[in-house]
């Protein structure tokens, strides 16, 4: 009888500390829309983006991987035409000596796409990829202005919240090479870094 009520006793104690736990109101992880996206941009300052993990949640979680493990910091920008975008994100941009593979550099793996209804608009941003949906790895885009040609034809994944500014400034940036697209300066991203979006505060004017 003694032994029972030892088991009796253990079983109690262990069901209050399932209600315990089941009632801690600390949340088990931050959802990816409370937080936010810094690029750094050398020279010309910084662009924030919000993430739309409600469309494209496994983009966003590889995006904010990929800043974690501070991936982007020191690539630069191989691509801007001016009225349609910047692209950014390629590692191989870190290595001037494989300059002549530059738009080609990712993880080392790809992503499903994730395509979804958000328009291309000033400040869309999306991710880049080859003839193949569902070859997109790290390097994205942001759009200077609207291009309807892209919707649910490339993963949108965030938009522009702050630095509208500075998009407006990478935009001015003269460009060459024989495609015509290569920035004649640098665009170099310094970082990527997440941030939560209750401690951003739009830049005062």
């Amino acid at each position: 009888m003694k032994r029972l009520w030892m088991l009796i006793s253990l079983l109690v104690g262990c069901l209050g500390m399932a209600v315990v736990q089941a009632q801690d109101p600390k949340p088990a992880a931050k959802a990816s829309g409370d937080e936010v996206a810094v690029l750094k941009f050398k020279d010309y300052g910084d662009i924030v983006l919000e993430l739309w993990p409600e469309v494209a949640p496994k983009t966003v979680e590889n995006f904010k991987k990929l800043a974690r493990d501070k991936f982007y910091d020191g690539t630069q920008s191989h691509r801007l035409i001016p009225g349609f975008m910047i692209q950014l994100g390629d590692p191989l941009t870190k290595d001037p000596s494989k300059e002549a593979r530059w738009g080609t550099g990712d993880p080392g793996y790809k992503i499903k796409a994730e395509f979804n209804d958000k328009p291309h608009v000033k400040g869309t941003v999306s991710m880049a990829r080859s003839a193949d949906p569902d070859s997109a790895g790290s390097q994205f885009f942001i759009c200077f202005g609207t291009a309807p040609h892209l919707d649910r034809q490339y993963t949108a994944f965030a938009r522009v919240l702050g630095g509208m500014d500075v998009l407006d400034k990478l935009e001015k940036i003269s460009v060459g090479g024989p495609q015509r697209s290569k920035p004649a300066t640098p665009v170099v991203l310094e970082s990527v870094t997440l941030m939560p979006k209750a401690d951003w505060k739009p830049a005062s004017k």
